[in-house]
């Protein structure tokens, strides 16, 4: 498997990973923790080279990991976009079903395992109110279709006119997303992690 490039706060792959990424990610804290997945039921047929390292929120703010965190460990949030050019511009390997990712939380500190169940590439224009309300960051939770896709389309849009100018892109209705759904797989309290 060819070595992922990586060179900002949205790192992937755990084993392969960049220099950069080996010292910032790959603390100690968060080899342990690998490790004690490994050793779970969870994780007893898992590969290391399956295993990512992530944050939800592509290090925007220590903040925005953490309650993304908070929703996905509440089993609120079960998907996840990101665009495609931003992939492919990072990672050398697809993103795929199956895929393991350690997310960190916004103090980098490793909370769970999520696997990767499916991945669509589709125009940005054409995300659902479906996978809109999987991501589950609306509020509150019983807003009708229109307003999910809406308050998804408002949020990932400032994201994408934020982020996207950094990799010499701009956001368009026609660009490439990848609509991920997972789920978790293990996880660990603060406190434990916190301790290795």
């Amino acid at each position: 498997m060819p070595a992922p490039r990586r060179h900002d706060g949205h790192p992937r792959m755990a084993e392969d990973c960049s220099p950069e990424e080996s010292d910032e990610k790959r603390t100690p804290a968060v080899q342990a923790f690998i490790e004690r997945f490994m050793k779970s039921k969870a994780g007893e047929n898992a590969s290391l080279e399956n295993i990512v390292i992530d944050a939800f929120g592509d290090g925007e703010s220590v903040q925005m990991a953490d309650e993304l965190l908070a929703l996905v460990l509440a089993g609120t949030k079960t998907a996840t976009c990101m665009s495609a050019w931003s992939w492919d511009q990072e990672f050398e390997v697809p993103l795929v079903p199956g895929m393991l990712s350690v997310i960190l939380d916004g103090a980098k500190t490793p909370r769970c395992v999520v696997e990767t169940i499916s991945v669509t590439r589709l125009a940005y224009r054409d995300v659902t109110a479906d996978f809109a309300r999987a991501e589950g960051e609306h509020t509150p939770s019983d807003l009708d279709d229109d307003s999910v896709l809406k308050h998804w389309r408002a949020g990932h849009w400032a994201f994408y006119a934020k982020t996207l100018p950094l990799i010499g892109r701009e956001p368009s209705q026609d660009m490439p997303v990848l609509c991920e759904r997972f789920t978790v797989i293990y996880r660990e309290d603060s406190r434990r992690s916190n301790r290795s």
